[in-house]
């Protein structure tokens, strides 16, 4: 059974920093495309970044060049780092992996962030 379980979310000042973590279980990340997407307050969800299979990146308009995704594969963990944060990126972000047809998220983890 996959799970996508993500923590590091809460409240940051704008202006700072945060990383979100994706741990995988029931999949080895590096086998699928695994990514961000965030969806803010009354918006729908909007890709902010992914790594291919390759481990090829790419970033969504969402990202606005403020994020940063890497991954472990000897942790079997996705991160999202988000420098200079802005109230805009305020949002749920969710991890997704995904490959052929098969798609799984995970549950979301908010961020506030507070002007």
């Amino acid at each position: 059974q996959v799970q996508l379980v993500e923590s590091g979310g809460g409240l940051v000042q704008a202006g700072g920093s945060l990383r979100l973590s994706c741990a995988a279980s029931g999949l080895t990340v590096g086998t699928y495309s695994m990514g961000w997407y965030g969806q803010a307050p009354g918006k729908q969800r909007e890709l902010v970044a992914e790594v291919n299979l390759a481990g090829a990146i790419s970033y969504g308009d969402f990202a606005r060049g403020r994020f940063t995704i890497s991954r472990d594969t000897t942790k079997n963990t996705v991160y999202l780092q988000g420098n200079n944060m802005r109230p805009e990126d305020t949002a749920v972000y969710f991890c997704f992996a995904r490959i052929l047809r098969r798609q799984y998220w995970g549950q979301g983890t908010p961020v506030t962030v507070s002007s």
